[in-house]
């Protein structure tokens, strides 16, 4: 399936053109249509299959699309992730289709910190 066949607005498409893809993998295919509609998505695929752009993709749309009053503050979207290179890789992933949205980003990395019921 071509990405143009998902439903996507012409930054997005041509953010994609720019990074060299024009056909979604199986799982974005799969997945994006559901989450531009506003359903839950759980999906589970190799390394390397294309998950970033099936959760991607769908929150710059929509946050591209939505209207936010000017001057409002906070995060309208949060995604978690495991490790600090994970969190890189995603970043550089928004980034990369998102860079004709004007949509504004940060990544934040932190430490575990252990609470033991005793010491509380």
């Amino acid at each position: 399936m071509q990405f143009v066949q998902l439903s996507l607005s012409e930054p997005i498409l041509r953010a994609l053109v720019t990074e060299g893809y024009s056909t979604a993998t199986p799982v974005q295919a799969q997945a994006i249509p559901h989450a531009l509609l506003g359903r839950d998505v759980l999906a589970s695929a190799q390394t390397g299959t294309g998950k970033t752009a099936a959760f991607a993709l769908p929150i710059l749309e929509k946050l591209s699309k939505a209207q936010r009053p000017a001057g409002s503050p906070g995060a309208r979207a949060l995604v978690l992730c495991p490790t600090r290179e994970l969190a890189s890789q995603i970043a550089d992933s928004f980034r990369a289709y998102g860079r004709n949205v004007g949509l504004r980003y940060t990544v934040i990395f932190g430490r575990s910190i252990r609470c033991d019921a005793a010491s509380m």
